[in-house]
Formats: structure tokens, sequence, C-alpha cells
């Protein structure tokens, strides 16, 4: 089974298979993780995003990486034009860029928090519901090998640690 890890970092700059973008469903690239992946990767990661949208809100769609320490950019559609999110389009969104990883064969994936940025999506909650659909998606056998959550700042990245200790304490116990 694959494992998860939490890092705190810049993920326009991380290396894995995938980054995922915390994207809206037009797919256009604008500020937040967007802005940051389109500056490192480049001007054809968005054309690319563009062309392919728009996308239901909670789908995830994959771009090729331009510039970046990855060969794609998997945009999850995690809010729509009103720039708003609930619990089940992060759910969505992260399960769907899961299986967006696995279609493409991938080994690894990163993940910046979804809809907690201009969607303004609770942070406790983002972390417990995308670590327990990456928990579910790997026990149930996806190819995946490393699943990395990268957030920008220190509190973020405490949240996510504390949350992914959390649940693993639970399978834990009898």
């Amino acid at each position: 089974m694959g494992r998860i890890e939490i890092e705190q970092g810049d993920i326009a700059r991380f290396e894995a298979e995938a980054l995922v973008n915390a994207a809206n469903n037009r797919l256009w690239m604008g500020g937040g993780v967007a802005g940051a992946l389109k500056r490192a990767g480049g001007p054809e990661v968005e054309a690319e995003a563009l062309a392919r949208g728009p996308i239901p809100v909670g789908e995830a769609v994959a771009t090729t990486a331009g510039e970046l320490r990855a060969k794609h950019v998997i945009h999850a559609a995690v809010m729509g034009q009103d720039l708003r999110t609930d619990a089940e389009k992060v759910r969505q969104a992260t399960m769907n860029s899961l299986l967006q990883a696995d279609e493409l064969d991938l080994e690894s994936i990163a993940f910046p928090a979804l809809g907690t940025g201009v969607g303004g999506f609770p942070l406790g909650e983002c972390a417990r519901i995308m670590i327990e659909e990456v928990r579910r998606h790997l026990a149930e056998g996806s190819g995946l090998e490393r699943v990395v959550f990268v957030l920008y700042d220190e509190p973020a990245y405490l949240v996510f640690r504390r949350e992914l200790e959390r649940q693993e304490g639970l399978t834990k116990r009898p």
C-alpha cells in the first residue's frame, strides 16, 4: 500500500509525477496554487487546461506540466465560477484526482489543500476529508506509492500533520 506524507513548501517547486492544481471548473489559472503552477510551469499548462474545460465541479483532468518538476498537472475542479466550495466538492475533486493518477499509471502525486484559499473552505475539515479519501483509495489497491500533501505555510502543514496522525491512530487501535 502507498504511503502518505505531509511536507511544507511550494508545490510549484515540488517533484512528483503529478502535481494537483486547486482549480475552478473553467480551468483558468489565476492566483494561489493555480497561479504558482502557471508561473513555474509556463503558459502551455494553462493553455492546455483551458482547451480541456469547462468540466463539472468535482471532476479532474490532466495536462502536461510544462517546466514543472512533474509529468502532469491534474486540475481538480474544487469550485465553480462563484469561487466557493464545500465538503462534497473537496471529496469528489480529491477522489477524481486520484483516479486520474491511476489512469495515468502514476506512482507519485502531490496535493495542495483543496479549496482553502480563495474557496474559503476550513483547513481542518479539508485535511480530514482529503486524508480520508487518500487512505480509502490506497486501501482499495491503487498503484500510487507516494501521496504527498504539500502545504505552503507552517499552520497548514501542522493541521494536516495532526490530522494524519489522528487518522493513523484511529486505525491502529483495537
